[in-house]
């Protein structure tokens, strides 16, 4: 949940993603090797479903790239034996009418990308680089109409190539998303260009300075 996402999960909408989606996700698990994807104030052209199913994005890695993460969790427990990294995508309009209004637009869709990290490759001697396999993807789509409620949805893809249905309402990315989300219920406080607009557009939620608040240390 975008893992973000795209929290962007849990997460990357997760961060969260990052999704982040991002959608609130840790991606504690190692999942099984996908195959990349085959190619809307609302966002970018739209996309598309088989009935209630999302099917994925195909082009999102041309998509605005918004940030990446690297072994995050919204968890303490089950922390995985290998590296990941968790990238967010948004949909082009999108991001344009975040630059303007420093909050998402309906019909905004963002994607959380998961990759392994691999050290040893190439001319590599230290440091980690993404690995080609795409181990995760999640998508954070907000339309009102679709959905209902404050527009957002998120979906699991555990093969790119199938429709996935929403993440039942009851799921804890979207809870996380709604108490800790810093911007529309979405992880922007991981995105380094987007916090800072949101910032200057006034656009931050209760909960999230809530959450700044309480992180700042006592004064002397």
């Amino acid at each position: 949940m975008l893992k973000i996402l795209f929290a962007l999960a849990a997460a990357v909408l997760v961060a969260s993603l990052p999704v982040a989606a991002s959608h609130a996700t840790s991606y504690d698990d190692r999942a099984a090797p996908m195959r990349p994807p085959a190619p809307t104030e609302t966002a970018s052209a739209p996309l598309a479903y088989d009935g209630d199913k999302l099917r994925a994005p195909p082009d999102y890695r041309e998509w605005i790239y918004v940030t990446t993460g690297m072994d995050m969790s919204y968890s303490r427990v089950n922390l995985p034996g290998h590296h990941m990294f968790d990238s967010v995508f948004v949909d082009p309009v999108a991001w344009q009418a975040f630059k303007r209004t420093g909050t998402w637009p309906d019909k905004t869709a963002m994607v959380l990308e998961a990759r392994g990290a691999d050290t040893k490759g190439s001319i590599n001697k230290r440091g980690y680089f993404q690995d080609a396999e795409l181990m995760g993807l999640e998508v954070h789509v907000k339309d009102v109409a679709r959905f209902g409620g404050d527009g957002w949805g998120f979906f699991t893809f555990e093969d790119s190539d199938r429709p996935a249905a929403m993440i039942s309402r009851d799921s804890d990315c979207y809870s996380c998303h709604k108490a800790h989300g810093a911007v529309d219920t979405t992880f922007v406080q991981f995105y380094p260009t987007m916090l800072p607009l949101a910032k200057a557009k006034g656009t931050l939620s209760a909960s999230y300075l809530q959450d700044v608040a309480q992180d700042k240390p006592a004064a002397p």
